[in-house]
């Protein structure tokens, strides 16, 4: 509108300041507006952050107790442990709780396994181990405050506290616990070490194989967890009670074998793992380079243990690590494991270290049943299996095929080596005929057996050998072993074995051998066969497989 226009209206009608626009008003109108749209959008963020900071004081994890609670000693992180002192304290294991020191104050150290608080109580199920027990608390100003209960409710899982409590006898028996007829009435709890988040529940890796059976015949999925995952966070997995009493089983058979053995006059040895050559022949052989010198891992102690005997130690065994670069995956191989092997001089037939062997695993299956009930028991909750039934039995490696041949395998080769189908429906038919789940295979056929094993005297196509089974599966080979260097030079050619690599251990022959025969175990088929676990995974620790070198 012209300025010549505007006077031509009257008073009435022409326009206030604020009714007339122009671009440079229209600009500064916008610009007003969107800043006010900024200081109200700045606002609402600040009265959020303002609200999330009050419930976060509100909602805060408590780490320390309240100073002005007169029970504030009575709970609270405790600082870094990092021997500062030495109280003279008396600590108490779980499973040693029971209505028998009912009334008896106890202090022990344990994981939180498991909480569940409402109001003014708090329950907790505190782990070590295998064993575990209900611990209450129930907020009475006394002996327990609220902030007390608010505290000890808030641990996480998997965390480790001291716990200060009167043991006192329950109504009824309490069957989520491994100590049922009492509970801890907490007095006191301080952590000594919180738990980040963890990757899995314990209690979903420690679930009982009939537990998810029976939710999945009502339709019902129940959390577990993958067996990679498991051995991703091996160090968490192996604090379930099942995998506890696993390696207790474990450390039994070990402590067993070696108990056995010294009985019998055996002394243990300890053999070099760094070697010039393959101890067992044949491609499997982790291959490495030693100060510019080819060198290998040590397929077995089987070259040194034979020495040992050559140095007129007669019975000798190890228990020690065991490499093989087996491309394998099935249930029951490793690249490494723990073998239990030993090596004795005979007199005149490799009958006697059968009878050794007889002897050692019977003493193993009774110090298991009788040492170990407790930590068998805690496998066969999550596990579920029969315990091996134990009588010595002996077949050639031709009654073997034979009872094949006679049971749906006519066409199974008489000699070649048995697969794990045949071991298997083998074990089954020997269970069946003779009632055990343990037996011998010997006069195995020569073609199928290391090179240092003695050919028979009476038919060179087979071998003075034995295989030992467990519930149908292969633990142990073994063998009386070529004494004589020139047979023994003359089998490691028919295996392609470089006799540079392995001079020395063919010269230990030549000054006079003793006729001798051994074996090796693997530690870790035992328990898995044993317990018919069904993986050797999860009786070794910290698996070695083909496609796993960590952690």
């Amino acid at each position: 509108m012209s300025e010549a226009e505007l006077n031509k209206l009257s008073l009435e009608e022409k326009p206030t300041t604020e009714e007339v626009s122009t671009p440079k008003t229209e600009k500064a109108d916008a610009a007003a507006k969107k800043a006010e749209r900024e200081r109200q959008k700045a606002e609402r963020e600040r009265q959020k952050a303002e609200n999330a900071a009050k419930r976060g004081v509100k909602e805060a994890v408590i780490t320390q107790a309240d100073s002005t609670d007169p029970l504030a000693s009575h709970y609270g992180d405790l600082p870094m442990v990092q021997s500062q002192s030495v109280t003279g304290r008396v600590w108490t294991s779980v499973d040693s709780l029971s209505a028998a020191v009912a009334g008896q104050k106890v202090l022990l150290r344990a994981r939180i396994h498991a909480t569940r608080s409402k109001g003014k109580s708090a329950f907790l199920v505190l782990r070590q181990r295998t064993a575990t027990i209900q611990a209450a608390l129930f907020a009475d100003d006394t002996t327990v405050s609220r902030t007390m209960v608010k505290y000890a409710s808030q641990i996480p899982r998997e965390s480790i506290v001291d716990v200060e409590g009167v043991v006192a006898p329950v109504e009824k028996p309490i069957e989520s616990c491994s100590q049922k007829d009492v509970e801890l009435q907490v007095h006191a709890i301080h952590a000594v070490s919180r738990a980040a988040l963890l990757p899995f529940e314990i209690s979903d890796a420690s679930r009982g194989e009939a537990e998810i059976a029976a939710a999945a015949a009502r339709g019902e999925t129940m959390p577990t967890v993958g067996q990679d995952l498991r051995l991703d966070t091996r160090f968490l997995d192996l604090r379930t009670p099942a995998n506890q009493a696993i390696f207790r089983c474990q450390h039994g058979v070990g402590q067993l074998f070696r108990e056995c053995l010294t009985g019998l006059d055996f002394q243990e040895i300890h053999t070099p793992k760094l070697i010039a050559g393959a101890s067992e022949g044949g491609a499997a052989v982790f291959r490495l380079d030693y100060m510019g010198q080819p060198s290998c891992l040590a397929q077995s102690p089987q070259l040194y243990k034979q020495m040992a005997i050559c140095a007129d130690m007669e019975r000798v065994f190890e228990i020690g690590p065991v490499f093989r670069a087996e491309q394998s995956f099935t249930h029951r191989h490793l690249c490494e494991f723990v073998g239990l092997d030993f090596e004795m001089a005979i007199h005149e037939h490799y009958s006697e270290v059968m009878e050794v062997i007889e002897k050692l695993f019977g003493h193993i299956f009774n110090g298991l049943e009788t040492k170990f009930a407790k930590e068998l028991k805690v496998i066969q909750e999550q596990y579920p299996f029969d315990i091996p039934t134990f009588k010595p039995l002996r077949l050639t490696f031709k009654e073997g095929i034979e009872m094949l041949q006679q049971n749906g395998y006519p066409e199974v080769d008489p000699m070649g080596d048995l697969n794990t189908e045949l071991e298997r429906h083998l074990g089954k038919l020997v269970k069946e005929k003779y009632g055990t789940d343990f037996y011998i295979l010997h006069r195995y056929p020569l073609a199928v057996r290391p090179f240092y094993t003695m050919p028979c005297s009476d038919d060179n196509a087979y071998s003075n050998s034995f295989d030992v089974f467990i519930r149908g599966e292969e633990i142990i080979s073994g063998a009386q072993r070529v004494h004589d260097a020139d047979l023994l030079v003359e089998r490691a050619k028919v295996w392609g074995i470089p006799l540079e690599t392995i001079q020395s251990y063919i010269d230990s022959f030549r000054l006079g051998a003793p006729p001798h025969g051994g074996c090796g175990v693997g530690l870790e088929r035992v328990v898995m066969l044993y317990a018919a676990l069904g993986n050797i995974r999860k009786t070794s620790m910290f698996p070695r497989d083909p496609k796993r070198l960590t952690p």
